[in-house]
């Protein structure tokens, strides 16, 4: 049995072997079918959130491309929704549904528990202790409620989230182009490595320090050169500020409201996040490949 985690950047596979983590954007033409055929004789146990990507019509659109292209490989594979079950057949139950996947594991040995589950693109934050309120939640009644909040490791952009910096003494506005990412600033910061950065740069460059610091410094309009290697890492560490407040401020509000007694932290960030927030890091402490949790989660939940 196998795991797969179908996200709209993000193909995850567990086995029983390891943890494999493809760059496979769905928003353009996609190789997803010929990247899983890699993984030929399995039994797979599936979640997605991918078919929010925008390059389908909708998300029915979405569920059906991502089920057609694992049929391909794993013609009895079966996907788990929202609704805690798993389907054999494109349904509306399997949009977004790898988050509950990894509570339903989880809320087994940590009944009440709470989890964040930070990745390249999104923090799930969600109490353990009610799951059957859980059930059929979509991903835009979780942002109503403080359970999704749209920022992560590698792929939010700086602008989105901080407004300004200041270099050289002086309160310097940022632009809002797509110039530099949340990956280009955990990477100057140290808080990931250069294998952990597996997103598209935002101008299809190299990771390395001089090419983040590069495109942080291209968000005050500027080269590095102009800036220097302090100005470049104010952009970062505004950055930092605003996502670091505004995750640890929702995982606190819902911990308030939920009285979890512990934090599990998964996802690429739960290193970085887990003592920022009172959390256990699943990783380091379990053994749970945080970085693949949801992959980890349905194939442990299809083989009990």
């Amino acid at each position: 049995m196998i795991g797969i985690d179908v996200g709209g950047a993000n193909l995850k596979v567990v086995d029983g072997r390891d943890v494999h983590i493809h760059y496979c954007p769905l928003w353009r033409e996609s190789n997803l079918a010929e990247v899983l055929a890699e993984y030929q004789g399995e039994d797979a146990a599936v979640v997605m959130s991918g078919e929010l990507a925008d390059g389908f019509f909708n998300k029915t659109e979405g569920i059906r491309f991502i089920v057609d292209a694992v049929r391909k490989t794993f013609p009895n594979a079966f996907f788990y929704g929202t609704d805690g079950k798993f389907h054999n057949n494109a349904c509306s139950e399997l949009a977004a549904a790898n988050w509950l996947a990894s509570v339903d594991y989880l809320r087994e040995k940590y009944p009440d528990g709470m989890m964040l589950d930070i990745g390249s693109t999104t923090a799930d934050i969600v109490p353990f202790a009610k799951f059957s309120d859980l059930l059929g939640m979509t991903d835009t009644i979780r942002l109503q409620r403080g359970y999704l909040v749209y920022t992560g490791m590698l792929r939010t952009p700086v602008a989105t989230l901080a407004n300004s910096a200041v270099i050289k003494n002086t309160v310097t506005p940022f632009s809002t182009e797509y110039f530099a990412c949340s990956g280009d600033v955990h990477y100057v910061l140290g808080n990931i490595t250069e294998d952990e950065y597996t997103a598209a740069t935002p101008d299809g460059k190299e990771v390395s320090r001089e090419a983040c610091l590069r495109r942080l410094a291209r968000i005050v309009c500027a080269d590095l050169e102009e800036v220097g290697e302090d100005g470049a890492t104010a952009v970062a560490q505004a950055f930092w500020d605003a996502q670091r407040k505004l995750v640890c401020s929702v995982v606190q509000k819902v911990a308030e409201e939920a009285a979890p007694g512990n934090i599990l932290v998964g996802g690429i960030g739960s290193k970085t996040f887990a003592p920022l927030v009172g959390g256990t890091d699943l990783t380091a402490a379990v053994g749970i490949p945080a970085d693949a949790l949801p992959a980890f989660a349905v194939k442990e939940i299809a083989n009990r």
